[in-house]
């Protein structure tokens, strides 16, 4: 059941370490991609909720095709600066609208 539900059917391990192993793989990812997603909030001067982990995760694509092309050397630097903003690390706020008296429970 780990094996289906965590790693993926497609696992053709059994053995206990085989399935742990893609297990730690992604904590250990994940706890690399927090640690990028502070970086960059810390380079943006906002705080860490405005940055969107998923985004900073796309955005580590075009951080690889920058520095093939000899444009990037720092992937914070580069996913933090201000011609980048359209790779959405930094939520969006949201504009306050007023209730609708339509769906008022009074």
């Amino acid at each position: 059941m780990v094996k289906r539900l965590l790693i993926g059917s497609d696992q053709w391990t059994g053995s206990l370490h085989g399935m742990l192993l893609p297990v730690w793989a992604t904590w250990l990812f994940f706890a690399l991609l927090v640690e990028v997603g502070d970086a960059v909030a810390e380079e943006r001067m906002r705080p860490v909720d405005q940055i969107l982990r998923e985004m900073v995760f796309r955005g580590l694509y075009h951080v690889t095709q920058a520095w093939r092309r000899g444009e990037a050397a720092d992937p914070i630097k580069y996913v933090s600066a201000p011609d980048n903003r359209d790779l959405g690390v930094v939520k969006r706020l949201r504009k306050k609208h007023p209730p609708d008296p339509a769906f008022s429970t009074a």
